[in-house]
């Protein structure tokens, strides 16, 4: 439990911020000028910068993130605080409200053996609080196709629809992947479009089914990719020469060499 003090101190400078916000939105020509359609494309730069951050375990970058993106909330609050829709103190009692609603199990009688009883209970209850007639109608149309994926596995997960053992999925992968390679074989593009994404979509079921999140797990082999052609590009113009004139297998040899690099670095 927190301190009275720590308490207190959570509370001035939330209110500071709110105060700030208040201000600028009357004297910074800037501030005057936002909407809630102007804020949200870099309200999503902030999401992606925060990412960015958590990615790279950088602990002071995710607090300095966190500052921009609440900051963005509140100023979301005050323009709908000028509407007469909403305040900043109504967000948040509407967040506490659900949240105690979402979790009966801590704050009511219910019962649950593991976080998987949890998802189940939040998804059932999201479908009775909003009235909707299916279970993956809350999933934003507008999500990243990978995080979509995982998403409607995910939900479609909380009513019980889901596979037995998470190893059985592979045999799906592997059929999705004959699939994929028979359609490649015939050089039908549109079939073997929707045969790749089918095998995707397994690949990302897999990866649900044991516990990994495929946006980090692919997030991570980004990097580790920019990382390696980096020591490429590094060591050709080391060398003088244009990284166009390198051949592929003097490309490949300089790859292998980052690797073994890396895995120095890391024993």
């Amino acid at each position: 439990m927190k301190t009275t003090g720590e308490i207190e101190r959570r509370k001035a400078a939330f209110a500071d911020l709110v105060e700030i916000i208040d201000t600028l939105r009357v004297a910074c020509p800037w501030d005057k000028k936002q909407t809630l359609e102007s804020l949200r494309s870099l309200t999503v730069e902030e999401v992606y910068e925060l990412g960015d951050a958590v990615a790279c375990g950088d602990l002071q970058e995710v607090k300095k993130e966190l500052g921009d993106l609440i900051m963005h909330v509140v100023f979301y609050a005050r323009i709908g605080e000028e509407t007469g829709a909403f305040d900043i103190a109504g967000v948040l009692e509407g967040i506490c409200e659900k949240l105690r609603y979402r979790h009966p199990h801590v704050y009511g009688a219910v019962q649950v053996a593991n976080e998987h009883d949890v998802s189940r209970n939040w998804e059932q209850l999201k479908l009775k609080e909003k009235g909707r007639a299916s279970v993956l109608g809350g999933v934003p149309s507008a999500l990243p196709a990978m995080i979509k994926a995982y998403r409607v596995q995910d939900k479609a997960r909380g009513v019980g629809f889901d596979w037995k053992r998470p190893g059985d999925v592979w045999e799906k992968v592997h059929e999705e992947l004959r699939e994929l390679q028979e359609e490649l074989e015939r050089d039908d593009k549109e079939r073997v479009e929707e045969e790749l994404g089918d095998f995707l979509f397994a690949v990302i079921n897999a990866a649900r089914l044991h516990d990994i999140n495929p946006e980090n797990a692919l997030e991570k082999a980004n990097r580790k990719f920019i990382r390696r052609f980096n020591h490429i590009e590094e060591r050709a113009r080391a060398s003088g020469r244009p990284l166009t004139e390198l051949s592929l297998e003097e490309m490949e040899t300089l790859w292998q060499e980052a690797k073994t690099k890396e895995r120095e670095e890391t024993t």
